[in-house]
């Protein structure tokens, strides 16, 4: 058998006769940048997020970096986030010329460590970027708290976590700024790349839906240098079409990871593997589920060679990448998010993955453990 770490050939085959229809009509229009569709999916995503107002852009990095800008941070100052997350999370900071500041992670959660963050701030420090790692709420409260403290800025990382709550809220809504992705790859996906920026002043919305477009207010009219940055209409199209979706889908990805615990204890096998903890005020999503596994490596290279999708989310923390060396940090600096580095694991866990495919998966791993350990 061969289990896939995604298939979304599978999603496609089950919505493509609810979006085929409407693509073929936007070919015939030719309707290509921003346009109705943008404006309608912004308008529900701004619903089902509860926020104000939503802008579309053209990636999640790019919802990053206008937020960023928006919300005044620049060369000098210092931004907070955590070393346990996508690149961009750390290269958009850098690219608005401020300075990362890495914060160590949780060991459950592998979200930010809110108890270190206030050894951090400085001076210099203009914003937290909290990341909700795989689809769990990072501690918002207290970092919201924080921030309040200190007049620091809150831009949110939701790029892995639509839809997941904070005690009952909407992650992306809580802060001053949140960001969306809409990679292929997350659990609401686009045909291609595409972001979007949630925030609550009218203020920041008009001024970021001027930014997307080069600082243009009105037709050739720039009172300020912006950015090219717009959410494609046939991305929004396509969007539109799965998020009404998204709900099931997570719930059916929620599933997925129950069933995982169950079977991994059932098989007696939470000796070698630590499932994905869940906290009680985060709705998680799921967009991987992320265990820790006793000689990881070797347990990889089994289940690759067993046909068994797999990946390692992040195999080096951004304190150690190349690129931000001119930072100063060192091996031992940040040892959780080093350690979680070399034991996490993500499974299957896509919506549509079968019972049967993931029996497969757990008596494979119960297989590698029972003959290795």
């Amino acid at each position: 058998m061969k289990v896939p770490l995604l298939d979304l050939k599978r999603q496609y085959k089950y919505i493509k006769n609810d979006i085929l229809p409407d693509i073929g009509e936007l070919m015939e229009n030719q309707t290509f940048i921003l346009g109705d569709q943008v404006g309608r999916f912004e308008q529900a995503v701004a619903s089902y997020c509860n926020c104000e107002y939503c802008i579309g852009v053209a990636s999640g990095t790019d919802a990053l970096i206008l937020a960023l800008d928006e919300a005044g941070v620049k060369n000098g100052d210092e931004v907070i986030t955590t070393p346990f997350t996508f690149f961009s999370s750390a290269s958009s900071i850098a690219r608005v010329g401020a300075t990362p500041v890495f914060v160590d992670i949780d060991e459950r959660t592998f979200n930010i460590d809110i108890n270190k963050i206030h050894k951090k701030i400085t001076d210099k420090t203009k914003a937290i970027l909290p990341v909700h790692i795989f689809g769990q709420a990072a501690d918002m409260d207290f970092i919201l708290s924080l921030a309040k403290e200190y007049n620091l800025k809150v831009i949110e990382d939701a790029a892995q976590a639509i839809g997941t709550t904070y005690k009952g809220k909407k992650v992306g809504s809580l802060g001053n700024f949140g960001c969306l992705s809409f990679f292929p790859s997350k659990n609401l996906g686009a045909f291609g790349d595409g972001g979007m920026i949630l925030t609550k002043t009218l203020g920041d919305y008009e001024r970021l839906r001027a930014m997307r477009m080069h600082g243009e207010t009105k037709k050739y009219h720039h009172n300020f240098i912006g950015y090219n940055s717009r959410l494609d209409a046939i991305q929004a199209l396509v969007l539109s079409k799965k998020l009404k979706y998204l709900n099931n889908w997570h719930e059916m990805r929620r599933e997925h990871a129950h069933r995982y615990n169950e079977l991994f204890e059932k098989k007696e096998l939470l000796e070698f593997v630590t499932p994905p903890y869940e906290t009680t005020v985060s709705y998680h999503i799921y967009n991987q589920y992320t265990i820790k596994a006793k000689k990881r490596d070797e347990l990889k290279q089994f289940l690759d060679e067993n046909n068994i999708g797999n990946a390692i989310y992040y195999p080096l923390p951004l304190h150690l990448q190349n690129c931000f060396e001119y930072l100063g940090y060192k091996k031992g600096d940040l040892p959780i998010a080093e350690m979680v580095s070399k034991e996490v694991l993500s499974l299957p866990v896509f919506p549509e993955l079968t019972e049967e495919e993931q029996n497969f998966v757990v008596d494979k791993i119960e297989e590698f453990y029972k003959g290795k350990i």
